[in-house]
């Protein structure tokens, strides 16, 4: 049980996180937990955790969940996770992830600042297979593809309660589409990947439990501020992950 107290620790916190936001859970348990357990088991874990605390969050919030962006973004998801498979198997990808990084970054300042007063146009349906496959490649690399899920969708979602209630559902179908090709290439038959799921199941859930209470004393503006600044803290560690060595 001892050795299992920072990971129960980390998990609570980032599950907070995603219960509070509707993402960034990956962005603060995998850096943690990769300090004690190797990054493909830790990616691996988070994505198993995912899916269950996302389809918590997700029932939480159905009513306000925008289905047909889920629908755009699926064909491009499962393309990246199957790209991202690939990738992680021949190339280096840190420079475009580390792009993606800078992206997302850059996003979240800017709708930090105050809006003008014509405010910008939502991005082109169109591009939603372009940003589905970014979403796959990133998610199948690192785990933590919550901040491009964001930066998508609030180009295309003006309400913060349907951009905080979508987020986790695009988040869940996008690590399905992960896991299916992790087990398809062999990467989730690992007796302790499931043991140490089995033991903080009930942690995430708890975590995304409490958020969840705490969301609902914030009020939008503060939420939206919350959101786009965990963007910008998210989309920077994305920058330094990719630029450490090894």
């Amino acid at each position: 049980m001892s050795e299992l107290l920072f990971p129960a620790c980390a998990v609570l916190l980032g599950y907070v996180v995603l219960g509070i936001t509707g993402f960034g859970s990956a962005l603060v348990v995998v850096p943690l937990l990769a300090w004690r357990w190797p990054l493909p088991e830790v990616v691996a874990l988070t994505l198993l955790l995912d899916v269950m605390a996302s389809l918590l969050l997700g029932g939480l919030n159905l009513r306000q969940v925008d289905f047909a962006e889920l629908r755009r973004l699926l064909p491009g998801m499962v393309a990246g996770a199957l790209a991202g498979l690939w990738l992680s198997r021949s190339l280096d990808a840190r420079w475009p992830v580390l792009v993606l990084g800078l992206y997302v970054a850059a996003v979240g300042a800017r709708a930090l600042r105050p809006r003008p007063a014509r405010p910008r146009p939502p991005a082109a349906a169109p591009w939603a297979l372009a940003a589905g496959g970014a979403i796959g490649v990133v998610e199948m690399l690192f785990g933590t593809a919550g901040p491009l899920v964001v930066a998508w969708l609030s180009r295309r979602l003006s309400d913060v309660h349907a951009l905080r209630a979508s987020t986790p559902l695009v988040i869940t179908v996008s690590a399905c589409s992960v896991l299916l090709a992790m087990g398809w290439a062999g990467r989730l038959s690992q007796p302790e990947l499931w043991t140490r799921w089995l033991a903080l199941a009930g942690v995430a859930v708890g975590g995304v439990l409490l958020g969840h209470r705490w969301a609902r004393h914030v009020s939008p503006a503060a939420l939206r501020k919350l959101i786009c600044g965990l963007l910008v803290v998210s989309g920077l560690t994305l920058v330094v992950h990719t630029l450490q060595p090894g």
